[in-house]
């Protein structure tokens, strides 16, 4: 694995490992994953359209026909071999990182990027999708906050955590991940 330059207005940036955004369903691992790849100037992963490609099915198909044991197999298969692949930028789905061996792997090739957004901004992002195949339950809102409950003290295990602003634009968080990356010049190295 080497390193990939992007060079900005301000300088040039070099990417040295991949950073693995990790987080709940609508904190925009997406959305900032795929802002922050073009920033650097990077490839963009989504673990999740990986699955779906391979699988030729959506996520809920699997979900459905497979089960989610198969799932997270799959997912973990994918992610183990997308971390040994240049330094990019991967979005994960919301239970990737909860498995001990994606987080092993994503810390031993790369880093973890916690999007830690508030439960009422995952809610208002994810209540009229039914893309969530976690969410099909007759409280939609009360899973949300059990597992906004389960799974924040496991995310909280990744190496660094971006609190998610309710109001901020996509460009603006993307903006604030390069400047958290920016702490740690073993991940990302700023030249002025």
């Amino acid at each position: 694995m080497g390193s990939e330059t992007r060079t900005t207005g301000s300088g040039s940036l070099t990417l040295h490992r991949t950073v693995v955004m990790v987080g709940m369903m609508g904190s925009g691992k997406t959305a900032i994953g795929r802002a922050l790849a073009a920033r650097l100037g990077v490839p963009f992963t989504d673990s999740d359209a990986e699955i779906e490609t391979a699988a030729a099915a959506t996520i809920a198909e699997i979900f459905e026909r497979d089960g989610e044991t198969f799932f997270r197999r799959r997912e973990s298969e994918v992610i183990a071999r997308l971390m040994t692949d240049r330094p990019a930028i991967l979005s994960t789905g919301g239970g990737a990182y909860l498995a001990e061996r994606n987080r092993d792997v994503i810390h031993e090739h790369g880093i973890a990027v916690w999007l830690n957004a508030p439960l009422s901004v995952l809610w208002d992002r994810v209540r009229n999708k039914d893309t969530r195949p976690l969410l099909r339950t007759a409280d939609p809102y009360g899973t949300l906050a059990q597992l906004f409950a389960n799974r924040s003290p496991v995310y909280a295990q990744a190496e660094l955590t971006l609190d998610v602003q309710p109001r901020s634009t996509i460009e603006d968080t993307t903006s604030a991940v390069i400047d958290l990356l920016a702490t740690r010049p073993d991940i990302l190295e700023v030249h002025r």
